[in-house]
């Protein structure tokens, strides 16, 4: 009898001790493509023998995959493909993260203030932020960055612009209810000046929740700043992003498609990564 409980045991414990594996390998595998990627994209071109990706010889235009000296083969204009890779790789992580640290800091102070302050402040707050909402953020944005200019700089504060509510109401979502927690009260009650409440007591514990949606969002916003690039509203050429890469690319798509295959694979790795890391996130903190 004690040998059948022993068995049911270790079979009862197996399950668990294999989901336990494999959720730090759902964390293990988006942070590891992640950081192949960002260290390809920033690292790589200081210390490896990466060409310029602008500036290439119309001599070796329109080279096939792994040519020699062109581990990507060249574009029309004769830029190295895999430079241009890496430089618009840059280009991308660097508008996805710029503008999800504007909308978390901008929109997740806001939204922290309007809950904690309540009355006039959180009625004003919140319906400035309702119109925002209220309009197509796509079309705005296309409008916001037609009417900027298309350039690196523009391409970060249209994308800001509209990230900055969705930040603001999941922070007051958050900090409604811990408004109500009893620790909260008792910061009040000790004359703990607002400053400090909302620093020291509410971002640390809102934080969580505002980083797994900064990840999720992260895929969106490269995606969109893809989808202006490719439209001419985001970054200019011949500076490379994997959305104008595409753009040029689909110029000459029946002769050499790879131009945009290269760009669209970087993209889908980079977006799918930054999506599990933040379902993965979500998982964990939610304590599931």
């Amino acid at each position: 009898m004690a040998t059948v409980d022993a068995t049911a045991s270790v079979l009862v414990a197996e399950p668990v001790r294999r989901r336990g594996w494999l959720r730090h390998l759902e964390l293990i595998v988006p942070v590891g493509v992640l950081v192949l990627v960002a260290g390809a994209c920033f690292v790589w071109p200081l210390f490896g023998a990466v060409p310029q990706p602008v500036g290439g010889d119309v001599l070796e235009s329109s080279l096939p995959s792994f040519s020699p000296g062109h581990l990507l083969g060249t574009d029309p204009n004769g830029n190295d493909v895999w430079a241009r890779l890496l430089y618009g790789g840059r280009t991308s992580l660097i508008v996805g993260v710029s503008v999800n640290v504007l909308g978390l800091v901008i929109g997740g102070t806001l939204g922290a203030v309007s809950a904690y302050a309540g009355g006039v402040a959180d009625a004003v707050i919140m319906r400035v932020l309702d119109v925002l909402i209220a309009f197509p953020s796509l079309v705005l944005t296309l409008a916001v960055a037609q009417s900027l200019g298309p350039s690196l700089l523009n391409t970060i504060f249209a994308l800001a612009f509209f990230s900055v509510p969705a930040f603001a109401r999941l922070s007051r979502s958050a900090t409604l209810r811990l408004r109500e927690q009893p620790f909260m009260t008792a910061a009040s009650l000790c004359g703990t000046s607002v400053f400090r409440i909302l620093f020291r007591h509410i971002a640390p514990n809102i934080a969580p929740q505002l980083v797994t949606f900064s990840m999720l969002g992260m895929g969106i916003v490269i995606v969109i700043e893809g989808a202006l690039s490719f439209l001419g509203l985001g970054i200019p050429p011949p500076a490379p992003s994997w959305g104008n890469m595409i753009s040029q690319g689909q110029q000459s798509l029946s002769a050499t498609p790879m131009l945009v295959v290269w760009p669209c694979l970087a993209l889908f790795v980079t977006v799918l990564a930054f999506n599990l890391l933040g379902e993965t996130l979500r998982a964990r903190w939610s304590g599931r």
